[in-house]
């Protein structure tokens, strides 16, 4: 497989080791000394590209993948507000994205027990939910995506949750709105904790990266997946193919 990488920091380094350990070609590398390749043959002629850059650049990668007919993965968070242009464009066959807030297949799993548990405790008004994520000090965007669709998960699948609200660690909200936490600290690769409280007890659900190579491996599953398909597909698309389940991931 002919795997173009779009971002060369350390996620775009880590996803080129794996996938070389894998058998796989690094076709073409673009950073942002050298966005001319992105009209290059070798770009051109990739299977595909996976996306990790910043939430300032993501859309411009992304649309130079859909105009060289490349299937793009996109691990980058932030650019939310183009999302909608970009899936219309995907529907309408102008290009092929597979994006995901979050590659790690642990993470997916703990996104899975998140819905479980929202349908659960939206029978139990007692009890009240947060959020908290902490991340290295080098992510630009709070709350990360992936707590983002979290919250989104929390405020779908239960009822009396109208909004989230982002406050500061520890700053409490009135009933229905779900307070989301952020902090930035060395290099933690990510922390993700979702925290249903009544006045009895404490329930955690909590999804702790050891390091990055979980989200590298991820990606590269995804866009060996990706490869020859057209369309907007999610973490949930590939997950539900590759384990033959229905439901599971969304």
């Amino acid at each position: 497989m002919k795997i173009a990488i779009i971002g060369y920091g350390r996620m775009g380094r880590l996803i080129e080791d794996v996938a070389k350990k894998q058998g796989h070609e690094i076709s073409c590398i673009i950073d942002v000394d050298n966005i001319g390749d992105f009209s290059s043959r070798k770009f051109r002629d990739s299977d595909v590209a996976i996306e990790f850059t910043t939430p300032g650049s993501a859309v411009d990668g992304i649309l130079a993948s859909f105009a060289a007919k490349v299937p793009v993965v996109v691990g980058t968070t932030g650019w939310d507000k183009s999302l909608a242009d970009i899936k219309s464009m995907c529907e309408k066959g102008a290009g092929t994205i597979l994006y995901a807030s979050n590659f790690s297949i642990g993470m997916n799993i703990f996104m899975s027990l998140n819905r479980y548990m929202c349908r659960i405790m939206n029978g139990f008004e007692a009890y009240s939910p947060s959020l908290s994520e902490t991340h290295h000090i080098h992510k630009l965007d709070h709350p990360s995506g992936t707590a983002v669709t979290l919250a989104d998960q929390i405020i779908s699948l239960t009822g009396r949750i109208r909004k989230w609200v982002e406050k500061e660690m520890g700053e409490q909200c009135e009933d229905g709105i779900l307070p989301v936490y952020h902090k930035r600290e060395g290099e933690v690769p990510g922390i993700h904790s979702v925290v249903w409280e009544s006045d009895c007890d404490t329930i955690t659900l909590t999804h702790d990266a050891k390091n990055r190579l979980g989200f590298a491996r991820g990606a590269v599953s995804a866009a060996l997946w990706l490869a020859g398909k057209k369309g907007f597909f999610t973490m949930g698309d590939f997950l539900s193919d590759v384990t033959g389940t229905n439901g599971l991931f969304e």
